[in-house]
């Protein structure tokens, strides 16, 4: 017998010996609603409806008598059905987004209770004692988390997934793939944040060597020698925060198993084998639909983002490197020889030290202090048409 059927004739039994007990006027009505648990009010119905139609009148119709909105059966079918043909070994909560999407208007509960009742998945299993999360940042802007994770988000192909999200509001701000994380792939995320916000105030995020100076692995991050993008970060004015547990990034560790357990089918789902093709559904599908879904307001109105001038975050958000210049008024980087074209300002600039920017994309432009001497493509050669458009 179900709970809810054996508390219902338990209620019954002791509605006699109460109701005996009150007529004989050995307690108050009110202490006789209190021996059967209810209020006064819903005991005086209970006496009516025993009058009318005896012990039976205090059944439970909701118990015998099918709701009017409860959802026809075929409706149900339907959705297992559905769920079994194209959406099998999708967790409830994936599914019902996708539910919501296609036009569905049941709830998460009922089309879970459906879908364990089918047998198609299974109860979550009891989880353990209660831990308590770090609160988030009250206002966006304040706190930013960027992270990488390595997965084969393709049958066949290693990927890095670069996320940059606001810890206030779980927002995703960047997200694309590449091939390998490291400095460039932070510069991108951080300036599509600045580009499309403004400057933050703090950055979290692990202890990769692109983003930290370790005297030994797994060891304290040293603050003083900084990494090129920790360079970037100082120049902007962001503080940095290193995280030494992956238990103090749960919040992006978290998020990492909801994309890798939901991209990845939602990629082969759409037939998606490329990463080109791939970028494009997270910038127009994926990402605007997981904002939708698992944002939070912040807990206090307002942002810390602050303008920036896209000019200058640009020439910061870029990898910088100190060379002096050859008797041939050349420049040597990575294998690759940098002539120095004439201009009207030096005849050569030999024993001077000057500043090679590399960008995200591979190209190179060549500082002398201030001065922008010429710009480069990946291979080395000049480009004059990189040069005027700086000019």
């Amino acid at each position: 017998m179900k709970r809810t059927q054996l508390l219902q004739e338990t209620r019954k039994v002791r509605f006699e010996e109460i109701l005996r007990i009150w007529t004989e006027e050995r307690v108050s009505q009110e202490e006789a609603a209190k021996m059967l648990g209810v209020c006064s009010r819903t005991f005086r119905r209970y006496i009516d409806r025993y009058h009318d139609a005896g012990l039976e009148g205090l059944a439970d119709k909701r118990l015998s008598q099918a709701s009017a909105r409860k959802a026809p059966v075929d409706e149900s079918l339907a959705l297992c059905e559905r769920y079994r043909s194209r959406y099998r070994g999708w967790n409830v909560k994936h599914f019902h987004s996708w539910y919501r999407r296609e036009g569905g208007g049941r709830s998460y509960t009922w089309v879970k209770k459906q879908l364990q009742a089918a047998g198609e998945v299974s109860k979550a299993p009891r989880r353990g004692a209660h831990r308590r999360r770090r609160e988030r940042a009250p206002v966006a802007g304040m706190l930013l988390h960027q992270d990488g994770s390595t997965h084969q988000w393709v049958p066949g192909k290693m990927w890095d997934l670069i996320v940059t999200m606001d810890d206030a509001t779980s927002e995703h701000y960047s997200m694309f793939f590449v091939h390998q994380e490291g400095t460039s792939s932070s510069f991108v995320g951080v300036k599509e944040v600045v580009m499309a916000h403004g400057l933050f105030c703090s950055l979290y995020t692990d202890r990769g060597s692109h983003y930290w100076s370790t005297a030994e692995a797994g060891g304290k991050v040293d603050k003083k020698n900084l990494t090129q993008f920790g360079r970037a970060m100082h120049q902007l004015g962001v503080e940095m925060i290193a995280a030494y547990s992956p238990e103090a990034r749960g919040r992006s560790e978290r998020m990492f198993r909801t994309h890798q357990d939901r991209l990845v089918k939602e990629l082969a789902a759409a037939g998606i084998t490329e990463m080109a093709e791939a970028n494009r559904y997270l910038t127009d599908v994926y990402r605007p639909a997981f904002n939708q879904e698992f944002m939070e307001p912040a807990r206090e109105q307002g942002t810390c983002f602050v303008p920036a001038q896209l000019t200058q975050i640009q020439e910061v958000l870029c990898e910088h490197f100190h060379r002096v210049v050859s008797r041939d008024n050349c420049v040597s980087f990575e294998g690759l020889t940098l002539q120095i074209p004439a201009d009207r300002y030096r005849c050569h600039y030999v024993k001077a030290t000057v500043r090679i920017q590399r960008y995200p994309d591979g190209s190179l432009a060549l500082f002398h202090g201030p001065r922008r001497l010429a710009d480069y493509y990946p291979n080395g050669s000049l480009n004059t048409r990189g040069k005027e458009i700086a000019a």
